[in-house]
């Protein structure tokens, strides 16, 4: 069959082949580009899975192309248009925020599993402006909104394919246009799932609910969720319902973090000469380092990955301390992990506000500053489509030696937030950022330890999963020594629209 113009390994155009095929029995013809409705009853899971650089994003990025030239819609999580019976579409998934920015700055228009669960009510008078931005409907004649408005509202959309982000170009806010949230009752059609090894039983199970036809894309050396035994959602699929890439694709010069990341899949290598290829490797090439304490400058966007908690905690202290941060407060550009949304029953709907709008657990959020009101932070949400945010917060720091964190100040109820500078290597999984520091001496204990994960040695999965965080440069930091910073903390280097969205009130 023909597949798309691009240099496809052998391993690659089978998978492709293969998903091709279960679309056609499915009634969407990649080949003919030609759609039948969607049959009742008829389901199916598929996994393709690999290791890091076996091109598993390549292969989605391609079939998202063949997908809408077929004519399939693009369900994106922010905005769906009227239902048609004969309509086909696709949704693009990751777990968290950061996995689906991820995918978003390689093309691949991702959102999150949150926002594909719960859907936006629209106010009716915008949704007619949402109709057009997605070629479903004339150009509307809105009272409160210019000409100019909505031609820069249509270069938005057109740009980013992002309805919210269309009508905050257009000076609308969130609350303009969106009235609600609602739990999706109706099921879709192709669910395509990034960093399915994340995948928890629960968002496996609501997710075949939804999905008629559900491709999963996982790596199997990553770490399994927590509690699952160190199995993955997709470790019970037999073949032809799972697919593997076996072979490394590579940039045009050989990447010496993808190097060091499958030389982890020696059995026989011992955590000493591991640490010999890191030093060896950095001697060759300025994208790995070896740096004797971690860089606290950097750890407030890029924060150390850990395996154990208690190094963690050491770390954000020597990070707060080293920032000149003061014990009751935060300063501005400082680094947080939400840590869930704490609300009674009866504020369910404040509650899916905020998930959708990206404070869902394992968000990474950098803090303004102060909100308008009592208990209110001003956030940004790292990788959300709309990032700006104020939201009532509960901040937590843990200290060392001490059972109970410090919290500089709190709302009665709201998000829930620990320090971002450095993290474990579970809640890394599905981020990337361009520079990563890795601690070693966390490493050497796991090796330690002799604890094994799924029959391999658990230090040489946090090593992969760490390792793999890395986009462009990998630090392996040997010393518990942290660097003096350099600069003061900012927000100058945070990019945000020109009219983000905001939240008024909801949770207060």
């Amino acid at each position: 069959m023909p597949v798309p113009a691009i240099s496809f390994s052998d391993d690659q155009a089978s998978a492709y082949d293969a998903i091709t095929e279960r679309l056609k029995g499915a009634g969407v013809d990649l080949d003919r580009e030609a759609l039948t409705p969607l049959a009742e009853g008829a389901s199916s899971v598929l996994a393709v899975i690999g290791k890091a650089g076996s091109g598993k994003t390549l292969l989605l990025a391609q079939l998202v192309q063949a997908l809408e030239r077929a004519g399939v819609d693009l369900i994106s999580g922010d905005w769906e248009g009227r239902r048609r019976r004969e309509r086909r579409t696709v949704a693009i998934l990751a777990p968290t925020n950061k996995a689906a920015s991820v995918l978003r700055t390689r093309g691949v228009p991702a959102t999150t599993i949150h926002r594909i669960l719960y859907t936006p009510v629209y106010d009716p008078e915008y949704e007619k402006v949402a109709e057009w931005l997605a070629g479903q409907g004339p150009r509307p004649e809105i009272e409160s909104l210019t000409d100019a408005a909505l031609d820069r509202a249509k270069q938005v959309y057109d740009a980013h394919k992002s309805v919210p982000a269309a009508l905050a170009a257009a000076g609308l806010r969130g609350s303009d246009f969106i009235t609600g949230w609602k739990r999706r009752e109706d099921p879709l059609d192709i669910g395509l799932v990034d960093e399915s090894s994340m995948l928890d039983e629960k968002q496996f199970e609501d997710l075949k609910e939804i999905f008629p036809s559900l491709i999963l894309f996982g790596d199997p050396a990553q770490l399994a969720p927590v509690g699952q035994s160190g199995e993955m959602v997709f470790d019970r699929l037999q073949a032809p319902h799972k697919l593997e890439l076996a072979r490394v694709h590579r940039q045009e010069a050989d990447n010496p973090i993808l190097d060091l990341a499958h030389a982890l899949g020696d059995p026989s290598l011992g955590f000493e000469a591991f640490e010999r290829m890191v030093e060896d490797a950095a001697g060759r090439d300025d994208r790995i380092v070896l740096a004797p304490r971690a860089d606290s400058d950097l750890m407030a966007r890029s924060p150390v990955l850990v395996w154990r908690n208690v190094t963690r905690i050491r770390l954000i202290r020597a990070f707060r301390t080293a920032h000149n941060a003061p014990e009751d407060a935060l300063l501005p550009g400082e680094p947080l992990i939400c840590d869930g949304i704490e609300l009674p029953i009866k504020h369910r709907k404040k509650r899916i506000d905020l998930e959708a709008r990206g404070l869902i657990k394992g968000a990474q959020v950098v803090y303004l500053g102060p909100g308008n009101k009592p208990g209110f932070s001003r956030l940004h949400v790292v990788g959300a489509e709309a990032p700006r945010l104020s939201a009532a917060s509960i901040v937590k720091i843990e200290k060392p030696d001490e059972e109970e964190p410090f919290i500089p100040f709190a709302a009665r109820m709201g998000a829930a937030f620990l320090h971002g500078s450095a993290v474990t290597i579970h809640k890394a999984q599905g981020s990337q950022w361009e520079a990563v520091q890795v601690f070693a001496p966390d490493l050497y204990a796991a090796a330690r330890s002799g604890r094994e994960e799924a029959g391999q040695a658990l230090w040489k999965r946090l090593a992969y999963v760490a390792i793999t965080r890395a986009e462009h440069r990998l630090i392996w930091v040997t010393r518990y020594m942290l660097s003096k910073p350099q600069s003061g903390l900012t927000i100058d280097d945070l990019d945000v629209p020109a009219a983000p969205l905001t939240l008024e009130g909801e949770t207060s």
